[in-house]
């Protein structure tokens, strides 16, 4: 079988093609599983329409083949399904179950449907069932934990199907159709085997070949273990693995024997680097990760890693670049084997070089796309050859690729609490990567994440300064995707967390932003009382230029309230602190302001003379769309006055400098168009700007 496959960050929409088919038996559960789908649910049977999709369920020891069957049933009846296969994993490679809001936020980003950053589980699953309720699709859950995982991600249409794959019963589901698993049949048992250590030895000693499989008890991945034993050893015999496999004894799994075995046979270095592997955020590696959790160089890390996968002992992943994944039946035996033999001191030792190589790779993502600056070529020439990227789509790229990694690689860094500082480092350096890379509106749900987990580190380590900067960070979120009482929430403790810190920038910057969150919630006396303090505070410090800003804010608020005198007032002061700072284009900006005010105010000579100045200082600004903006408000002006033959050319004079109709050229010039998550506050998600020396 052959899959195309588009990762999606743990979920995959897979397209099948033609191909060989490498499955091998159960052609009986097969058989099963394909009648249960055709088969009358009980809601139909009591004649209710049913309410939800069919659920089957594969359940199986890890290690039996339950995934592989899963896999093969939705290869077969695929075509039934003309939206496609979406398939998740719930359990990450340690066990841990996925929290539901991640599984329902990856298949809905596999679905191309927009995500509200930071939105609720209960939300993100209604939008999961919302997106899927109109699709015929296959849902393939992996690894599932618990039933409730299951049935919050069920969709409400009964013309998809719901594939499970688990340990056990999952009860609590309704009308679940269960497949339990044992061993595989002797012939595909044995020619499992065949095709791992070779037919030659197999066909010799056939009844060698059976013995082994009862020893491994049909079970794969067992057999796949064994067959890449023998066929690392070319010498040896079918019936000496069987009879060494015999001699341990029947205590534990089949599977625990033969791994047993398999990493015995290991050198010392591969062993410890197989061991090392479990501390892989997200269970996928790439030879990068090997290498800094080895210490060895890249280039020996990918040759052990091709020679353990060889061995069955880790699986190639289907992805442009080399990555690999411990199979999840492994990995308890690995995590015992790294319990016991690795000291504390050297696993923490080989999480901090992993972080501080994923730090660096990040780094150098982001400086390949600052080669015009001196300072970021020299740097980037600094670095060591295997760091490089050749170019920014190579960069792109592998940040794509590696991004449910590098986000495994931040909750693990959170959660592990005793690297915090190498975790921040890392949650920055990711974050400007993608603000770069993908940008922050594209970004913005990968963000969030991202801030709430430095916001956990923050409260943890008691750094009120980073606190405040998560804060922020989250409250700009909160407050652009419509959730306003959230955002003030998040500004007033940001607010109290820079006070604590004595950061007069994170405070101004908090009060202001307390004044936008009363701004959205129409709260106007709120809005410009806190406005006034944040312009206090900047008096104070001498910051003219955002002071400028500030007095535009709070004419802002002044004009939504109705009161046009104070508004007028303060465009004015606006005006006056552009001129000052010798911002030509936010003189412009605030005199077209001020004749918008004007207007509104009954006075529209005063707003016609006001709007030619503007004009005339956005013409000096060389801002072609705010002065064709301005034309088409002049002649809005000139129509109020009476003067239709004016307005007309006026109109026309924005038609040329637009190039576009007028009805599509009439924009707002009030505010400087903006990227939705960074409203005045530049790029610097995720940290803000130091105190000054004097402060």
């Amino acid at each position: 079988m052959t899959d195309q496959v588009v990762d999606t960050g743990g979920v995959r929409v897979s397209a099948h093609a033609s191909g060989e088919n490498q499955f091998l038996g159960r052609t009986r559960e097969l058989k099963e599983l394909r009648a249960d789908i055709e088969r009358a649910g009980l809601d139909t049977l009591s004649g209710r329409k049913a309410p939800r999709a069919r659920v089957l369920l594969i359940a199986g020891r890890p290690g039996c083949g339950r995934t592989a069957l899963a896999e093969e049933l939705a290869r077969q009846v695929a075509d039934r399904y003309a939206d496609g296969v979406l398939r998740t994993r719930l359990s990450e490679p340690d066990g841990t179950p996925v929290p539901v809001g991640r599984a329902a936020r990856a298949l809905l980003t596999a679905l191309d449907r927009p995500i509200p950053p930071g939105a609720a589980e209960d939300d993100l699953t209604a939008a999961l069932r919302e997106a899927l309720a109109e699709r015929r699709v296959l849902l393939l859950l992996d690894d599932a934990a618990e039933a409730e995982q299951v049935d919050a991600l069920l969709p409400d249409s009964p013309e998809c199907l719901a594939v499970a794959v688990s340990d056990g019963p999952l009860t609590g589901i309704s009308d679940v159709r269960p497949c339990t698993l044992g061993g595989l049949d002797t012939k595909s048992a044995v020619e499992l085997l065949s095709r791992y250590a070779g037919s030659v030895r197999i066909t010799v000693d056939p009844r060698a070949a059976e013995g082994l499989v009862e020893v491994c008890q049909g079970q794969p991945a067992a057999l796949m273990l064994a067959g890449g034993w023998l066929a690392a050893r070319p010498k040896a015999a079918v019936a000496d693995l069987a009879k060494q496999l015999r001699a341990e004894g029947e205590e534990g799994a089949p599977l625990g024997r033969v791994f047993r075995l398999a990493y015995a046979s290991l050198p010392t270095p591969a062993a410890r680097i197989l061991r090392l592997l479990t501390l892989a955020p997200g269970g996928i590696v790439d030879p990068h990760t090997a290498s800094a959790l080895a210490g060895s160089s890249v280039d020996g890390a990918r040759t052990t890693l091709d020679d353990l996968t060889a061995l069955g002992l880790l699986h190639s992943v289907d992805s442009p670049l080399p990555q690999y994944e411990i199979p999840g039946c492994l990995h308890p035996y690995l995590r015992t084997l790294t319990e016991t033999q690795d000291r504390p001191a050297e696993l923490q030792l080989a999480r901090a070089r992993m972080l501080e190589r994923t730090v660096r790779l990040l780094q150098s993502c982001r400086a390949i796309t600052e080669t015009d600056s001196p300072e970021t070529r020299h740097k980037l020439l600094a670095m060591p050859q295997a760091l490089r990227f050749p170019s920014p789509r190579a960069a792109a790229d592998w940040l794509a690729i590696r991004r449910p990694a590098l986000l495994a690689s931040v909750r693990a860094a959170v959660a592990d609490g005793e690297l915090d500082t190498l975790a921040r480092r890392l949650m920055s350096q990711l974050v400007r990567a993608l603000v770069v890379h993908v940008g922050t509106q594209a970004a913005a749900d990968d963000l969030y994440a991202v801030h709430s987990l430095v916001l956990d580190v923050a409260e943890r380590q008691n750094l009120p300064r980073e606190m405040a900067a998560a804060l922020l960070n989250l409250g700009d979120v909160d407050a652009r995707t419509g959730r306003g009482q959230e955002a003030l929430a998040r500004y007033r403790a940001a607010l109290d967390a820079a006070r604590q810190a004595n950061d007069p920038y994170a405070a101004g910057r908090a009060m202001e932003s307390v004044g936008g969150a009363h701004l959205d919630l129409r709260d106007y006396d709120r809005a410009a009382d806190w406005f006034g303090r944040a312009l206090a505070q900047r008096l104070a410090r001498g910051e003219r230029v955002d002071a400028a800003r500030l007095y535009g804010r709070i004419a802002e608020a002044h004009t939504y309230a109705g009161r046009y005198g104070e508004a007028l007032r303060n465009w004015r002061a606006a005006v006056a602190g552009h001129r000052k700072n010798g911002d030509v284009a936010g003189q412009a900006r605030a005199l077209s302001e001020l004749a918008r005010v004007q207007e509104y105010a009954g006075r529209p000579e005063e707003s016609l003379r006001t709007c030619q100045e503007a004009v005339e200082w956005a013409r000096r600004a060389e801002d072609p769309r705010l002065q064709g903006a301005l034309y088409l408000r002049l002649a809005d002006t000139l129509d109020h006055l009476g003067d239709s033959a004016a307005a007309q050319l006026h109109r026309g004079a924005a038609r040329r400098i637009l190039g576009e109709e007028p009805e599509e050229a009439d924009v707002d010039p009030a505010e400087p168009q903006q990227d939705s998550f960074e409203p005045e506050h530049g790029p610097n998600a995720c940290e803000i700007r130091s105190t000054s020396a004097e402060d």
